[in-house]
Parts: structure tokens; C-alpha cells; sequence
């Protein structure tokens, strides 16, 4: 029944246009009830996006069995599975890229769901660089970055009207972002310390000369 009403939403949508279908025309093509139709989905605007739920819901379980030593990559992983979510239907995830070029309520509905994968990635990099120096810094930027790659990846996929490679297109928008925060969730090395000056003086040398000799080094750096 889900599908059948995602399916009379978008041939009404196409016929008609988004802003001239209703919820009642939907249910009336699909053969179901008005309830059974806000069974599946809130508003008119979420069968729109009906997979993202499902979606959000399988990347952040991926991320919660991670016990990877590279939370980086593990997200460059993560961020696969949505795009596989929109290769698996080319023809759908085409139709839905055009409509929301033409509404701009469906292109806000569609940045408020981009904004919580984002968050999920942040949300995952935070716990595994915490402790460490701008950790949440470094998960906010980390998670934006990957997000903009896979973006960049699919929109330019979905121009093309769904032809190509669009994973091959997303690694190498991710090869930027894994190379550009190589070891930023790597653990904190015990030997990880501040730079060392070491000064040799005669025994019985007076402080002040010490100190003198100190000053003259740190300078050089």
C-alpha cells in the first residue's frame, strides 16, 4: 500500500503538478482511505522522500556497529548507503530531483533532510573525537565536508538524468575529504607532546646566562 500510494502520488504530480494534487486526489487513484494514507506518511511532503527514514535509519546503525580506528573513513562509508538509496531507482530518484527543482517547499523539506544526515555523521565523529583538541570542531567540519561530497556526487548524477557512475563520481569526491583529514580520528599518542628545547651550559654557569641562552634558542625558532 505504501508503494501504490507513492506511485499514484507521483503520476498525479507529473500530470498535474505537486501544488495542484491533494491528499484526497492521491487516495482516490491509489484506491485506500485518507487514513490509511497519513498512516505511512505526515503530510503530503513526506511522500515526496518516502525512503529517507528507512535510510537515515540503516546509515546510523552501520555507524553504531563501527569499532573502526578511522571514524573518518567509517562516515565515507556510511554516506554510500544514501547514495545507493537513490541509484537503486534511477527513474524515481530523476522525477523526485526534478519536482523539487520546481517547488521550493520540497527543496526546504529536502535541505532539512540533508541537515540530519549531517548531523548523524557529526553526531558519530563527536563521540570518537572526544577528548581530543576542537574534537567537536573537528567532527562539525569532518561531517560537513562529507556531506558535500556526496551531494556534489549525486546532483551531478541526477543532471544527467541518472546516467554514469555516480559511485565512482562520490570515492573521488571522498578521496578529497579522507586526504584532507588523514588521521583526524586518530587516537591521542601517548608520545604526542609539545616541542622540546634542550640547552647545554656549564656546570656552575650564573642563572642569568642560563635564561639568556634559553631566550636566544626559542628566538631562533
Amino acid at each position: 500500500m505504501r508503494d501504490a500510494l507513492v506511485a499514484a502520488a507521483f503520476q498525479l504530480f507529473l500530470e498535474r503538478g505537486y501544488e495542484q494534487t491533494t491528499v484526497d486526489d492521491i487516495v482516490a487513484l491509489a484506491g485506500v482511505g485518507r487514513r490509511s494514507f497519513f498512516r505511512y506518511f505526515p503530510s503530503k511532503e513526506d511522500v515526496v522522500f518516502p525512503d529517507h527514514e528507512r535510510c537515515l535509519a540503516d546509515m546510523t546503525a552501520f555507524l553504531a556497529e563501527s569499532s573502526d580506528d578511522e571514524p573518518v573513513r567509517r562516515v565515507c562509508d556510511a554516506v554510500r548507503i544514501v547514495l545507493r538509496m537513490y541509484t537503486e531507482n534511477p527513474t524515481f530518484s530523476v522525477q523526485r530531483y526534478r519536482l523539487t527543482k520546481q517547488v521550493p517547499g520540497l527543496r526546504a523539506y529536502e535541505l532539512s533532510v540533508v541537515w540530519r544526515y549531517e548531523r548523524a555523521f557529526a553526531d558519530y565523529l563527536r563521540d570518537r573525537l572526544a577528548g581530543r583538541p576542537d574534537g567537536t570542531l573537528r567532527a562539525d567540519v569532518v561531517a560537513a565536508a562529507v556531506a558535500a561530497a556526496h551531494n556534489n556526487a549525486l546532483r551531478s548524477w541526477l543532471r544527467s538524468d541518472g546516467e554514469g557512475d555516480a559511485s565512482a563520481a562520490l570515492d573521488h569526491a571522498l578521496g578529497f575529504v579522507q586526504q584532507a583529514f588523514a588521521g583526524a580520528g586518530a587516537p591521542r599518542g601517548e608520545d604526542e607532546s609539545e616541542d622540546v628545547v634542550v640547552i647545554v651550559s656549564r656546570r656552575g654557569a650564573p642563572m642569568w646566562r642560563v635564561v639568556r641562552e634559553i631566550e636566544s634558542t626559542l628566538e631562533q625558532d
